[in-house]
């Protein structure tokens, strides 16, 4: 392969940026397999959803940063019922910051069907929110909703019943907390139950709107570089249904604060204790590895993640985990802003990762897009991982001729084809409309085995995309229980091998999620066609606190697996 360097005029001191950094007019040269139908097929069910509203999040179009990035989508089983229930927690405008039209609680009736339960949940909840997350915080078997939001952050608890109550204040989470992005709920400590981390990015006053920025003759949307960034923060559950706030003590804050937007909880370094990987907005990202006793430190630019392979910082939003290389070994894939590419990091068996993006393909198809969430995930069960995008520009003067990217933007779906991903033709409608996406969760949505998408924009419809793979038995979905847990019952943190004959597969129960959301409490295997006289598939988990559960498991079923103390 040749290299290229080139001299972007924007960088004055020199630094030359490989082929893989720079956008050159080269002749289009034929991606192999593109004309290869894909067997991934979705369709837009949005329609017939009952998922019936327009997301909130300032004026349209937007003219101060705070309205740009949209609000996250929560994955709540509030009822118990075993399907998922939709959690949207909406936006405000700049003339009314804290008093928006409110977040929106929708039931799961089964087949792609929901219905508005919000009035009767008791959530009145109007706060100019971002991210959230999920899990039962003060272990009384009912998850719970905790609310990033600009002001005062918001947790609700689930009472049962279709119930929820504010306890922000009692539960030690008060006061105005600047602008929070997103948050994750994890055991960081190891006594059972779940403590939150929550990103924050800068400070900004509604009544004082930020003069617009210039770029390349046009003037847009100032920010985030300087303005003053917010350090993130970190609370410990005390047990009690109180949290205690550990920023300070606990040495998250020891790198500068620096724009944080989203955040992945899952162990990284192999020591059993999950990490913190944090993706920031034009500064390094944080890789905040889990000492104990609550305490972390930094070590995202010692092993390679905190920029990419030129050793600059990106504008990172989105957050995927997988493993693309069959090391078991979680990687990590950033979103990135236009003009730049996503980035992908591979795990190493000595610790640091390497910058894999050109390799696996993946930074190409990114270039003109504004990456938000990510998620690798088996769309088309062929037994490895496809790759899911969601994209929208933040400028709306953006267009192909003036910043070389669009203001809406079409999803970037790319399918595991050997070593690389090929990124899928537009040939279907759900590929080829664009729009203005922030945040998206995958997830089994309606039982049938494979894996759904909710999609939520910039003051847009929320979308539902229905994964219409049909073959019944080349799948396994695997949920963990703990009935004996203070809180995380569930398992964040876990890790979840599958054995099907000679393919091995691997998966983690992260906390945090593809962008302001949280991910399913439950992992997703395609696993092709069944093999003639194959043996059942084997799960190994490995549960945060180490504990080693081993069993078979059903083809085409959702497996609930409790700890090996638990077991019959």
């Amino acid at each position: 392969m040749r290299s290229f360097w080139l001299l972007r005029p924007e960088y004055s001191a020199g630094v030359l940026l490989s082929l893989a950094q720079v956008h050159i007019a080269l002749p289009q040269q034929q991606t192999p397999g593109a004309d290869v139908p894909s067997a991934i097929q979705m369709e837009d069910v949005t329609a017939g959803s009952g998922i019936d509203f327009v997301t909130c999040s300032g004026s349209d179009p937007s003219t101060q940063i705070l309205e740009v990035k949209g609000g996250g989508v929560s994955l709540i089983d509030f009822d118990a019922d075993g399907d998922w229930d939709l959690f949207f927690p909406n936006g405000a405008t700049l003339g009314s910051p804290t008093s928006g039209p409110g977040a929106r609680l929708y039931e799961n009736l089964g087949s792609m069907r929901w219905r508005d339960v919000t009035a009767q949940s008791g959530i009145d909840h109007r706060a100019w929110s971002f991210g959230t997350a999920v899990g039962d915080y003060d272990g009384d078997n009912r998850d719970d909703i905790f609310v990033a939001c600009f002001g005062q952050n918001r947790l609700w608890r689930n009472l049962g019943e279709g119930r929820f109550a504010d306890v922000t204040r009692t539960a030690g989470l008060g006061g105005d907390t600047g602008w929070s992005t997103s948050a994750a709920l994890a055991d960081f400590d190891g006594d059972g139950d779940l403590d939150l981390y929550v990103t924050r990015y800068v400070e900004y006053d509604p009544k004082k709107p930020v003069p617009p920025a210039n770029l390349r003759g046009l003037q847009v949307i100032n920010g985030p570089r300087g303005i003053t960034p917010l350090s993130d923060m970190l609370f410990e559950n005390l047990g009690n249904g109180t949290f205690a706030d550990r920023s300070d003590t606990s040495g998250i804050r020891t790198p500068a604060a620096s724009y944080g937007l989203n955040a992945a909880v899952v162990d990284l370094t192999g020591d059993g204790r999950v990490d913190i990987f944090v993706a920031n907005d034009s500064r390094p990202n944080f890789l905040l590895h889990n000492l104990g006793d609550m305490r972390f430190e930094d070590i995202g630019t010692r092993v390679g993640v905190a920029t990419n392979i030129e050793g600059l910082e990106q504008a990172s939003m989105g957050i995927a985990v997988g493993d693309v290389n069959g090391d078991g070994r979680a990687d990590l894939l950033t979103t990135n802003f236009s003009d730049d590419t996503n980035t992908l990091m591979v795990s190493r068996a000595d610790g640091f990762f390497d910058d894999a993006t050109a390799r696996f393909g993946v930074g190409s198809p990114s270039r003109t897009l504004c990456g938000w969430a990510a998620a690798f995930v088996d769309l088309d069960h062929d037994a490895d991982e496809d790759l899911f995008v969601v994209n929208g520009h933040v400028y709306p003067q953006a267009t192909k001729s003036t910043l070389n990217s669009e203001y809406a933007q079409p999803l970037l779906v790319m399918e595991r084809e050997g070593a690389r991903f090929r990124t899928l033709s537009p040939d279907q409608l759900w590929l080829q409309r664009p729009h203005r996406d922030r945040s998206a969760v995958m997830a089994d949505l309606d039982r049938d085995g494979d894996l759904d998408a909710v999609i939520a924009g910039l003051n847009q419809p929320v979308r539902i995309l229905r994964n219409t793979h049909d073959v019944k038995d080349d799948w396994a979905i695997i949920a963990l229980h703990d009935p004996a847990s203070r809180g995380n019952r569930s398992g964040v943190g876990a890790r979840i091998e599958l054995l099907d004959g000679s393919n091995r597969q691997v998966r983690w129960l992260v906390g945090g999620g593809p962008f302001q959301s949280n991910v399913p409490a439950e992992v997703h295997f395609g696993l092709g066609p069944k093999a003639a006289g194959s043996a059942l598939p084997q799960v190994r988990v490995t549960w945060p606190d180490g504990r080693i559960s081993q069993q078979s498991v059903v083809r085409g079923a959702r497996t609930v697996i409790a700890p090996p103390s638990q077991q019959r």
